[in-house]
């Protein structure tokens, strides 16, 4: 009889591979992530990777997947908090200044997922749903229109502060929301 090592009982490790490439996503670029470098960030054998997910587009769509819902949350947060128009207004200018363009990795994982979700459906699925989280909660202080147009100007604006070397100010941030809402 061979002497077989016990099979770890270890219910978080999918999680935990899916958090794995989330910072190799944002560390090394969807170019740059393989199977082998998320095990390595979870710290966990090379076939627990192929054993959770059936390919790497599975890991990613997971990932980014994980990465957007958690952004519309943000949004769901800052917008179910405000009263009235003004302090929505409010709300989507501290959204952009505070939440959005305060997390270097998670603007990171954004550029990422835009750039893969150009060339791969599945990503562009994940994206469809963030944006329609987004708009549903900017829908309940805007019209559909506004909401829709608002959710551009907000990637509009995290876009070029991430892409810039000279990004806005708070100021011209809360100018741009302002004139456009006002």
């Amino acid at each position: 009889m061979t002497d077989r090592r016990a099979r770890r009982h270890d219910p978080g490790r999918r999680d935990r591979l899916i958090d794995a490439a989330r910072r190799v996503i944002a560390e090394r670029g969807v170019a740059g992530t393989t199977h082998r470098e998320i095990a390595r960030a979870a710290d966990v054998p090379l076939g627990s990777t192929t054993y959770h997910f059936a390919s790497l587009d599975e890991v990613l769509a997971e990932a980014f997947g994980r990465h957007a819902a958690a952004a519309a949350d943000v949004f769901d947060e800052r917008l179910g908090a405000a009263t009235d128009r003004d302090s929505a207004i409010e709300a989507v200018i501290a959204l952009i200044r505070d939440d959005l363009i305060g997390s270097p990795n998670d603007l990171v994982m954004a550029v990422e997922l835009y750039v893969a979700a150009a060339r791969n459906p599945a990503l562009r699925a994940v994206t469809q749903a963030w944006m329609q989280r987004s708009r549903d909660a900017l829908e309940r202080h805007f019209d559909p229109t506004t909401a829709r147009e608002l959710d551009a100007l907000i990637e509009g604006l995290v876009l070029h502060s991430v892409l810039s070397t000279d990004p806005m100010t708070p100021e011209q941030i809360r100018h741009a929301v302002e004139r456009y809402l006002r």
